[in-house]
């Protein structure tokens, strides 16, 4: 008898293998977040990346011993009305504490002050519903856009913050605003210098917000 013909196999064996280690994972950031949000002057506008004032309060607090993550989510040219759509976005990152820095580009258009008040006190209403402490940052005007309205607009933030119990800072770029060599060529908007002199700012009335 002939024996069967061995089968021809051109596959090769498969060979044991080693389990593969799975790659060590990134641990995520447990530090409470606080949010810079607002428009260009909370964007860091003009300014090289790592510049804006969120970069500079970043450092500021970590120089201090705080573990807080500063997220900027400031946009170039919001209004409040911008900023009001923008909530469920802030929402989505569940900030233990915002800086709200909105109202400047309402003002400079000229659009009604009672608009802008009307969307922040909503925005503040949102955060405080989610917990959120809030530090708003009180803003003013040109002096060529006439006292009366000036005046109107400061008051918004003196009033949310008093019907609202919020922390305010009385004028963001304090120490800035006016000063030729701290601003960019607009007027407006600090330099990289300039943003240092904010974040020292807001420190100051951030501080008491946070526990170590």
């Amino acid at each position: 008898n002939r024996s069967a013909p061995e089968p021809q196999n051109s596959e090769p064996v498969p060979q044991p293998t080693a389990p593969v280690k799975p790659l060590a994972e990134v641990p995520a950031d447990s530090r409470p977040v606080i949010a810079a949000f607002g428009d260009s002057i909370s964007a860091g506008f003009g300014v090289e990346p790592g510049k804006s004032f969120p970069d500079d309060l970043q450092r500021l607090i970590d120089q201090a011993g705080y573990r807080y993550r500063v997220v900027n989510l400031g946009v170039s040219g919001d209004t409040t009305t911008d900023g009001l759509e923008r909530v469920p976005t802030l929402l989505a990152i569940h900030p233990a504490i915002v800086i709200l820095e909105f109202g400047g580009n309402d003002g400079l258009r000229g659009l009604p002050v009672t608009s802008a008040e009307k969307n922040l006190a909503q925005i503040v209403e949102a955060l405080q519903k989610a917990h959120a402490r809030v530090l708003l940052a009180g803003m003013t005007l040109p002096r060529n856009y006439g006292p009366e309205y000036i005046q109107t607009f400061d008051r918004i933030y003196t009033d949310l913050a008093n019907k609202y119990q919020i922390a305010r800072i009385p004028f963001l770029l304090e120490g800035v605003g006016g000063h030729p060599e701290l601003t960019q060529p607009d007027g407006i908007h600090p330099t990289s210098e300039g943003a240092e002199i904010v974040a020292s700012n807001v420190m100051k009335y951030l501080q008491p917000l946070l526990s170590r």
